[in-house]
């Protein structure tokens, strides 16, 4: 089985910064890819961000510019800088991992519990 565990979050002003950080731990052969979504209140889940083990990045237009994702695949870790935060901003932000549990095996996806993020005006 594989857990996901995001941190980092908290409440910021506006103009203001935060690190989240998203860790995969259990059975794992491999990572494909960690991807980070969010969903405001009463809002479908977005995608912030994506991130393949090729090394493949996508942005949503909305954090292009603000967010950048690292990643530490010695530790099954990713990161996201968020800076110059908005308002708008604010929701839950989740860790989705691509993950290989067992060699040759299919690919799975596996979502953390959230981590919550507002940005006050």
């Amino acid at each position: 089985q594989v857990r996901v565990v995001e941190s980092g979050g908290g409440l910021v002003q506006a103009g203001g910064s935060l690190r989240l950080s998203c860790e995969a731990s259990g059975t794992i052969f491999s990572i494909n890819g960690m991807d980070w979504y969010r969903q405001a209140p009463g809002k479908q889940r977005e995608l912030v961000v994506l991130s393949r083990s090729t090394g493949t990045t996508h942005y949503a237009d909305s954090v292009k510019g603000r967010f950048a994702i690292s990643r530490d695949n010695a530790k099954n870790t990713v990161y996201l800088q968020m800076n110059n935060l908005k308002p708008e901003d604010t929701a839950v932000y989740y860790c989705n991992v691509h993950a290989v549990p067992l060699y040759g095996g299919p690919t799975y996806s596996y979502w953390g519990q959230g981590t919550q993020v507002t940005v006050s005006s």
